[in-house]
């Protein structure tokens, strides 16, 4: 059993994806071919923003926003606990201050109350600029943008959304990588939209950011490579894996209701002995994961054991949380700082979820889970 079924998509559109590579081999352009802006077009009228700015990576995606605006020391940027390094990462590389907000209880995403609390924190202690916050659409759900956005311009901060395991994902008619002043996603293969290889993308409406967000991707470019306006990073995707990107679009909005269509059948019979993520109304999540909490570490052992000798897959997404990772522990903080991710990282696991699941393999697993 695969944990997530690359090889059963791959089957779907293997005409397909050998097709857009041979046209790449034939052109030749393997660095910023056509591929590129027929990707970023497409993915900007699938979201529906003005710019799509593709690069090589998602973490590359959330640095080259926070070049452009400067971000670096004396800057305080806040980042949920709870989450995959590179959110953090990409702060402290430019000197910036990475401040950790807890999570909510029920939706795994920052909580909105915890975020204004510490730029209030951050505010009174004096020492640091509130500069921006790095929201995360953890396992394919959006982050309370409507809160978020509200205290973002109360107290003047920038909103760069980490839409990396939310693409796909929304809140009402508003797609994931269209909230706040600019959005990433990542085409790693594990993502819900995945390449065969590392890209990313950055989305936005403002012009003047994405003009320096194509000049950053390659070196701080100006009228040509040899001419550098700036700072920047050997940024950009190859045409290959955008290609591979454009083919894996066509059957992304139909995998996107296979994945709806598993998550639900899970629910309906996990949720009575696990406690779920909660998807808020009016929110579509991508279903990146699908996680469980149990009643503590023991129990999780004893859940993963169960699933293992029943030859099913299970992962933990995040066994540490970011303010407990050893290169952070200039800040200085410490266990019970914040409760609600050290809590929930202590029970959190997460079983296969991809399109190609069927109604046998979802018996197998939940009945390895409740017998």
């Amino acid at each position: 059993m695969q944990f997530i079924d690359l090889k059963t998509q791959q089957k779907r559109i293997r005409q397909d994806i050998e097709k857009r590579i041979l046209n790449v081999l034939d052109h030749g352009r393997y660095i910023m071919g056509p591929e590129i802006k027929e990707l970023e077009q497409t993915l900007a009228e699938y979201v529906g923003v003005k710019h799509c700015v593709t690069c090589s990576s998602g973490t590359d995606a959330l640095l080259m926003p926070l070049m452009a605006w400067n971000i670096g020391p004396g800057d305080a940027v806040f980042v949920p606990t709870f989450t995959f390094i590179a959110t953090a990462e990409m702060v402290q590389l430019l000197g910036a201050t990475p401040v950790f907000v807890d999570i909510d209880n029920d939706t795994f995403n920052m909580d909105p109350v915890k975020l204004e609390e510490k730029i209030f924190e951050v505010i009174r202690d004096g020492k640091l600029k509130p500069q921006a916050v790095i929201p995360v659409d953890l396992f394919g759900l959006p982050a309370n943008y409507p809160e978020i956005q509200k205290i973002a311009d109360a107290h003047d901060i920038l909103v760069l959304e980490d839409g990396a395991q939310g693409f796909g994902g929304k809140i009402g008619d508003q797609k994931v990588c269209s909230f706040g002043d600019a959005a990433t996603t990542s085409f790693f293969p594990a993502k819900p939209l995945g390449g065969y290889g590392d890209g990313g993308a950055v989305f936005t409406n403002d012009d003047d950011l994405a003009e320096k967000l194509e000049s950053i991707r390659v070196h701080g470019k100006g009228s040509d490579k040899y001419d550098n306006i700036r700072v920047g990073i050997n940024g950009r995707m190859d045409s290959m894996q955008a290609a591979i990107v454009l083919s894996k679009l066509t059957i992304f909005d139909d995998e996107i209701v296979r994945r709806e269509k598993w998550a639900q059948a899970y629910s309906d019979q996990l949720a009575p002995t696990f406690q779920l993520q909660k998807i808020p109304a009016t929110y579509a999540s991508a279903w990146a994961q699908y996680s469980l909490i149990t009643k503590g570490k023991k129990h999780r052992d004893d859940m993963m054991n169960k699933l293992k000798n029943h030859g099913i897959p299970t992962m933990i997404y995040y066994p540490i949380p970011l303010h407990l990772q050893t290169t952070f522990n200039h800040l200085n903080n410490g266990v019970g700082d914040y409760p609600v991710s050290e809590d929930t990282a202590d029970c959190i696991f997460s079983i296969p979820m991809h399109p190609y699941l069927d109604d046998e393999t979802i018996n197998q697993i939940v009945s390895g889970l409740l017998d």
